[in-house]
């Protein structure tokens, strides 16, 4: 039993990594000639090194994004190619049952979880962060619509709305302006800095500030006080991460920072339902990797004529991509409709899962 697992995972795996591999230039593709509208213009620097950057650098996004459907198009290939040479009745006569062979794809499929979920968790995130510096070094700072990135932060008896611009290709903010409200919500301070750095600890480094205290108390006279300081240390629990996340899109950052930022924002009152949908899909979505190759398995007890499996292949990619579409269609009506996030992101697994173990049961263990 051991040579044929042996025999197995080495035909899965190098068919799962052509599949990955033909994908990933495809995309490489797709996203250079999409780059290529930014090279050489004015002023700008960006050239087709930096492109070649940016597009490198996007591969790990692509790759734990495709994981799933590669995994299911090159399981269903082994499958149906052993199926159509009467290999895999062979295997069954050696005493590779229904179970036994569903226990080997899904100890390969948790081989698989665990790999998509590293990229997704670590490489992926990196780079994409590496790639949009690398883009704004050269294009301009980065930044979310018109009115940059806005958060908020709750300090004793103080609440705090900050808004960011843009940031820097150095990690660097621009154009920050700082409204702090009292106990009554009344504005008892405007803070505007030209730029900010993370400084030591919980604070910002503000730079070329003006600042402006009303104080409007019962028994006192209103009045403004002005400040202007080169420099001013701002205490605050908003770190790097929390405001990459408000400039980033959410599905580019690591899972313990997007749950450190969904705390972050239920700690100051403000929704955190995109962002929660967005944790529970990278807890779910490596699990998908062992619905795809429970998919995968009845492919081997069909039966095929000559040149048949190229009709199911086909089928495959065509499941892969309804499996990755209906991620998405599930994550922005769930958004909208206000569901339970952990339901919206596991909806589309637990679909598969069905329809999986159906067709386990009605081509395998029925016949």
């Amino acid at each position: 039993m051991r040579t044929i697992r042996r025999y197995l995972y080495w035909d899965v795996i190098t068919s799962v990594a052509f599949v990955t591999l033909g994908f990933l230039a495809l995309f490489f593709f797709f996203d250079l000639v999409d780059e290529l509208r930014w090279v050489g213009r004015a002023n700008s620097g960006y050239q087709i090194s930096q492109a070649l950057a940016f597009v490198a650098l996007s591969i790990p996004g692509h790759l734990y994004e495709l994981l799933p459907i590669t995994v299911l198009i090159g399981t269903i290939f082994v499958m149906a190619r052993l199926a159509q040479s009467s290999e895999y009745t062979i295997l069954r006569t050696s005493g590779l049952g229904p179970w036994r062979a569903m226990q080997m794809l899904l100890t390969l499929g948790l081989v698989f979880t665990v790999l998509t979920f590293a990229v997704g968790d670590y490489v992926a995130p990196y780079s994409e962060r590496t790639a949009q510096l690398v883009k704004a070094r050269y294009q301009g700072d980065l930044t979310i619509g018109q009115t940059g990135a806005w958060l908020r932060e709750r300090q004793e008896d103080k609440a705090y709305a900050v808004n960011v611009q843009s940031l820097s290709s150095d990690g660097r903010m621009k154009g920050i302006r700082i409204y702090a409200f009292d106990d009554r919500g009344f504005t008892s301070a405007v803070t505007q800095a030209e730029g900010a750095s993370f400084g030591p600890g919980a604070a910002w480094t503000l730079h070329g500030v003006q600042r402006s205290e009303f104080h409007t108390q019962a028994n006192e006279r209103a009045r403004v006080e002005r400040l202007k300081a080169d420099t001013l240390e701002w205490p605050t629990h908003i770190s790097t991460e929390m405001v990459a996340a408000a400039v980033l899109q959410p599905d580019k950052m690591p899972t313990i920072d997007l749950f450190q930022y969904i705390s972050h924002l239920e700690a100051n009152g403000q929704s955190a339902q995109r962002y929660e949908i967005e944790f529970w899909r990278k807890v779910f979505y490596p699990l998908s990797c062992l619905v795809m190759v429970v998919l995968a398995l009845p492919f081997a007890y069909l039966h095929f004529r000559s040149g048949g499996i190229a009709t199911y292949v086909f089928g495959g990619v065509m499941a892969g991509i309804s499996f990755f579409l209906l991620n998405n269609v599930f994550g922005y009506i769930g958004n909208l409709q206000n569901w339970l996030p952990w339901l919206t992101a596991a909806a589309p697994g637990m679909i598969y899962t069905v329809l999986s173990l159906s067709a386990f049961g009605w081509l395998v263990l029925r016949r």
